[in-house]
């Protein structure tokens, strides 16, 4: 079952000079997207003891005959590979080649070594919203929009429509409702929705074995899984490495370990705090978010409803993984200040900034704008516009420049 990906859009073709690694967490599909994007390269995964024997003995000069362009998976299994793939591609015997890997310390510590200046890095992330409902053909989202084209919001939001109607409505709450539930790991598509938890614990053992040994070596796994635990449940909440190694049992440095591991394992990311010199009195610590809904739900136990924790994990994290897959030069942050004044995401482009809160109200008043107009009055000029992320149906204003958006409308 083949997913079209936007991440699709901005590979280079293998007629071009390139080297290419495409990275990101274990089942993302990174081994599909580039058999499907590249199907005229040899593919060796180097998972086989069998091909990474034979890739160690074969000499540089014999790199380009027996192994030409070819997608080579789990390329950090063998680390001596990428001094014989430099030697061939500077030497222009190949032109183009695709890496792939999930153990992010590793490919990038050995590729600044060998490949810079050679090398594009493009990262797999789960599944977007959009993705899950595309059939056929990928159709960018709402949220692409407020990146992408000049205008407030009243002058975007107005010309869209309020409610989906027919097929396009009911596709887009069946899939939203998925993944809320189950996130955006591929694999759990192919399988009975029965056996989804059992993947997903399948999933969290398994990055234990294979991504963490890459990355270090842990001689007692107890206090990391502990840890990665308490982690999950303080996804969306700043983070304060004492308060987390408290109440883990470790000490705040192995901690802020912990937490490396699990951000270079594609497992989390840091959302940075907002900063204006108009405003002195900001927090300066990050929030916490757990990329995928899914093993976030493994991790916690909590798999009734949606949570305000669950859905602000949810909204972020796929404007994250829209930025970082399409929009890489929009900035992401959180604004928050010592006073209470809080706004969930700031989006920041060159157009200028928006402000995001999440509710998981089915219907929005003004009065839950408040934070979003206090925020507004602060950016001034650089104010494009405010979003209320919530669960109902209807697109609307609800005053100047500011809006009520369904998830599903942003992400659809």
């Amino acid at each position: 079952m083949f997913i079209p990906r936007f991440l699709t859009q901005r590979l280079p073709t293998s007629a071009e000079r390139r080297l290419v690694l495409i990275t990101g967490a274990r089942q993302t599909g990174k081994t599909t997207l580039a058999q499907h994007a590249y199907p005229d390269l040899n593919y060796i995964s180097l998972d086989e003891v069998e091909a990474r024997l034979r890739l160690h003995d074969l000499p540089a000069r014999a790199w380009a005959q027996s192994v030409g362009a070819s997608i080579l998976d789990e390329a950090q299994k063998e680390p001596d590979l990428f001094e014989k793939l430099k030697f061939a591609y500077d030497r222009g015997d190949i032109d183009f080649s695709v890496l792939l890997g999930s153990s992010q310390i590793l490919m990038l510590k050995r590729i600044r070594e060998t490949l810079a200046g050679r090398v594009f890095v493009f990262e797999l992330w789960p599944l977007l919203l959009a993705e899950l409902i595309a059939e056929d053909e990928l159709s960018p989202p709402l949220f692409d929009l407020l990146l992408t084209e000049t205008g407030t919001a009243d002058e975007l939001l107005t010309p869209q429509p309020a409610v989906l109607l027919g097929d396009a409505a009911f596709e887009t709450a069946k899939w939203l409702d998925y993944a809320l539930k189950w996130g955006g790991m591929p694999g759990l598509l192919a399988i009975r929705e029965s056996e989804r938890r059992d993947w997903l614990r399948s999933y969290a053992l398994t990055y234990l074995e294979r991504d963490l040994s890459d990355l270090t070596q842990l001689h007692d796994i107890v206090p990391f899984r502990r840890f990665q635990r308490l982690a999950a449940l303080r996804s969306g909440q700043l983070l304060t490495y004492a308060d987390l190694a408290r109440d883990a049992g470790v000490s705040p440095g192995t901690a802020k370990n912990y937490l490396h591991y699990l951000a270079l394992s594609y497992q989390t990311f840091l959302l940075p705090p907002f900063f204006s010199n108009r405003t002195k009195r900001l927090v300066k610590s990050s929030k916490l978010y757990w990329i995928d809904v899914g093993l976030w739900r493994e991790q916690t136990g909590m798999w009734g409803g949606v949570s305000g924790a669950l859905l602000e994990t949810f909204v972020v994290a796929e404007c994250y993984k829209w930025v970082k897959t399409m929009r890489p030069s929009a900035d992401l942050t959180f604004y928050r200040t010592h006073g209470g004044a809080e706004v969930d995401l700031v989006v920041t482009t060159e157009q200028g900034v928006w402000g995001i809160e999440v509710k998981t109200s089915r219907q929005i008043s003004r009065s839950q704008t408040r934070s979003l107009r206090g925020f507004a009055e602060q950016m001034g000029q650089k104010w494009r516009g405010g979003l209320v992320i919530y669960l109902g149906e209807i697109l609307q204003r609800i005053d100047q420049n500011i809006w009520a958006v369904p998830v599903a409308r942003l992400f659809g």
